[in-house]
């Protein structure tokens, strides 16, 4: 077993390794400061339980154990993984004394590197090895886990070349340099995770050959050492290619970034993988722009403190802070290219949340960026956080949309979006009946969700052309994603339905689709400084139809309020906080006031609309609650959407369907729950929930409208 091993071994039994020559393990695990990339951490709480430098130096060591090396390269290598890391211990004294000495202790391998020389200078020439053994092992600390980084675009070529400077001056052979290295990269990589080191393995050799060469490529272009650096969004169906070219179009200008050539990057795609391309090259754009006083030294670029905010614990897990990723998001959505260029800040913009480019006195070649919130903000989104565990999560939330500006309808369901989307997907037999009343070859789904309709659409209906419009980037993002992943056809815009002529042309789409969204527009677009606005449902019409072709059709999957309004429902709760719920909900909803008499400690009476306003949302549960109670599902009347409809859209509309239901599953959902019941206390059927509405523009054909 390597002596380092051993060493490990004993610290962890509660005793020190007997002699001297350990400081590196003293400067390990007298971290009091955790330092460590969160990419592949799966929980942050678990941190504080353990020593994730520690653990990982003792991985590789296990590593380089078991391989079958000479003697002379496993002692370099041994020498090289302890003191690799060190950079990331010490007390916090002890690190603000190093940083006063110009050691570099946020770029771990210049840091550590810096602190290795320092001990073997100390020591006696037999203890240390001679100098030209402590030079190898000082130039091999130094380029510590650069192969990986170039791989991964993070840093260029040339940092690679004192490695290669080691076979030029003699010091090593280059057949022994690929040895060591090759053995070195096994170690450090598969610390990490076995599987990747399987993945990059034969990458990793091809480069190790070149550098043992001597013959370094000359610098990668600053295109293709981002587009490795978004090699995880790639694989979530990121088309790069695509994308960057239309931003180009847009008014990006690479050439801006050839000032970033010479840096290397530390914990970007940690702190910036989950962000779309467009908004990781405006963070890159905004760095390059910060002036040349500041790059002409640049060698280090660190995104820590982005990547430390962007983290935290959800539920044991380490999740994204959707609260603070959703704030930067729009921060950058108001920065227009000319705007990052020229470095004017838009006018109007939050005061709550800015972007720094730092340095630290005795560090002139890093900087490091950030995004910082006041100190309201910041405490709000604790709030927020901790209010999670609470009923005052929905109160919490509102106030930081209101903050930020945030559009709610543009804003996901935080923690259980991926849940969200997939009950939307879940929804297929629903929305195939929409397929059956889909005219002409192309179709416009307005809020696609998850792209089930949009796939049904694809899947069976080959000559149709669907494209999805939805105002929220998030949405947009994930969909093309997954529109590279699976090689789909269908199309998808970001855009406003409001103003569906700024988008396409008039006159040039078929078939409008409206599937459970009308009513979110309702419920969240302010029309005219007033949401809950029948307005808001009528410039949506009035958008499709401008764009329809003569012929086309307008179908409306949605929420329906029941006739004749006046009748009541007794509303019995089965659960015990039934009633909390009710009160609850009453006191929290806009849309309308919800009206309710008590006749006893579990039973209500109620106008039959406002209790299935209320079960809607009650359906759904805690977790939902922020997001559904915002919502009026139903907004009209059958008669009344007939009447609006005809007012709306003139003569040339025809209702050719208008029918309504109770969607499948309100009545499992809550048959352990309430119990509805009429005047007489007799039980009764849930009303209808759901219309399904076709309209066609006359193009001066005869329609016939369709009964019920």
């Amino acid at each position: 077993m390597l002596k380092s091993l051993r060493a490990i071994e004993a610290y962890r039994e509660g005793e020190w390794p007997a002699g001297e020559g350990y400081p590196w393990l003293e400067y390990i695990v007298q971290a009091e400061q955790t330092i460590v990339n969160l990419e592949r951490v799966e929980s942050l709480q678990s941190l504080a339980q353990q020593n994730p430098v520690l653990d990982y130096v003792e991985r590789s060591l296990r590593v380089l154990d078991s391989l079958p090396l000479s003697y002379w390269i496993k002692e370099l290598a041994e020498e090289t993984l302890i003191w690799s890391e060190t950079a990331k211990g010490g007390t916090l004294r002890q690190r603000r004394s190093w940083q006063e000495e110009g050691i570099n202790i946020f770029v771990h391998n210049i840091g550590s590197a810096e602190l290795y020389r320092r001990y073997a200078e100390g020591m006696k020439q037999d203890e240390a090895g001679s100098a030209e053994k402590r030079r190898v092992i000082h130039t091999l600390i130094e380029t510590h886990g650069l192969i990986g980084q170039q791989i991964r675009g993070e840093v260029p070529p040339s940092v690679n070349l004192p490695l290669s400077a080691l076979v030029e001056q003699g010091l090593l052979g280059a057949e022994e340099l690929e040895r060591l290295l090759f053995a070195l990269n096994h170690c450090i990589i598969a610390a990490v995770s076995p599987e990747l080191w399987q993945e990059v393995r034969l990458q990793v050799m091809e480069l190790i050959a070149v550098i043992a060469s001597g013959n370094l490529q000359p610098e990668v272009p600053m295109k293709e050492r981002l587009r490795r650096m978004r090699a995880g969004s790639i694989a979530q169906g990121e088309d790069y290619e695509t994308e960057w070219d239309g931003l180009v179009q847009e008014g990006f200008l690479p050439a801006a970034l050839e000032p970033l050539q010479p840096a290397t990057f530390w914990y970007v795609e940690s702190a910036l993988q989950t962000f779309s391309l467009e908004q990781f090259l405006k963070v890159m754009s905004l760095v390059a722009g910060s002036g040349p006083l500041q790059l002409s030294h640049l060698s280090h670029l660190s995104f820590e403190a982005v990547m430390n905010s962007i983290h935290y614990d959800y539920k044991g897990s380490k999740k994204i802070n959707v609260y603070k990723k959703r704030i930067i998001e729009k921060y950058l959505s108001e920065l227009g290219w000319e705007e990052i260029y020229s470095g004017v800040k838009p006018s109007g913009s939050n005061p709550h949340l800015t972007h720094r480019l730092r340095g630290k006195e005795h560090l002139p070649d890093t900087l490091f960026f950030q995004f910082e919130f006041s100190a309201a903000a910041e405490k709000l989104i604790e709030f927020c956080m901790e209010a999670e565990k609470s009923a005052l999560y929905e109160r919490a939330v509102l106030l930081l949309f209101d903050l930020f500006d945030l559009r709610r309808d543009a804003f996901d369901r935080f923690h259980n979006e991926d849940t969200y989307l997939s009950q939307m997907n879940d929804t297929a037999d629903y929305k195939a009946v929409i397929l059956d009343y889909v005219t002409g070859g192309k179709v416009l789904d307005i809020g696609p969700g998850g792209g089930v309709l949009l796939d049904l659409i694809e899947e069976r209906m080959p000559e149709v052309v669907p494209v999805g419009i939805d105002i929220a980037s998030n949405v947009i993002e994930a969909l093309r994603q997954r529109k590279q992943r699976e090689d789909r056809r269908w199309e998808v815009l970001q855009g406003d339905a409001l103003n569906l002529k700024d988008y396409v042309e008039p006159g040039t789409v078929d078939t409008v689709i409206f599937s459970s969204i009308l009513h979110e527009l309702y419920s969240y677009v302010p029309l005219d400084g007033r949401k809950f606005n029948h307005g808001t449902v009528a410039a949506a019409l009035t958008s499709a139809f401008d764009v329809l072709a003569d012929g086309g059709t307008i179908i409306i999957r949605d929420g329906i309020m029941s006739e004749p309004e006046e009748e009541r429902r007794r509303v019995r709760f089965l659960e015990a906080d039934g009633m909390a719920w009710l009160e609850r909900y009453a006191k929290d909803f806009a849309g309308r006031n919800i009206r309710y008499e008590q006749l006893g400690e579990y039973e209500v009476l109620m106008p039959v609309n406002d209790a299935m306003e209320f079960l809607y949302t009650y359906t759904w549960g805690e977790e939902a609650y922020i997001h559904e109670v915002q919502e009026q599902f139903g907004y009209f009347t059958p008669s009344q959407y007939t009447a609006f409809i005809q007012q709306t859209l003139g003569d040339r509309a025809k209702i050719e369907v208008l029918r309504h239901y109770l969607q499948e599953g309100y009545t499992e959902a809550l048959e352990n729950r309430v119990v509805m019941m009429d005047d007489n206390g007799q039980a009764v059927p849930l009303p209808d929930s759901t219309c399904f509405i076709v309209i066609r523009k006359d193009g001066g054909r005869n329609s016939v409208l369709a009964g019920r």
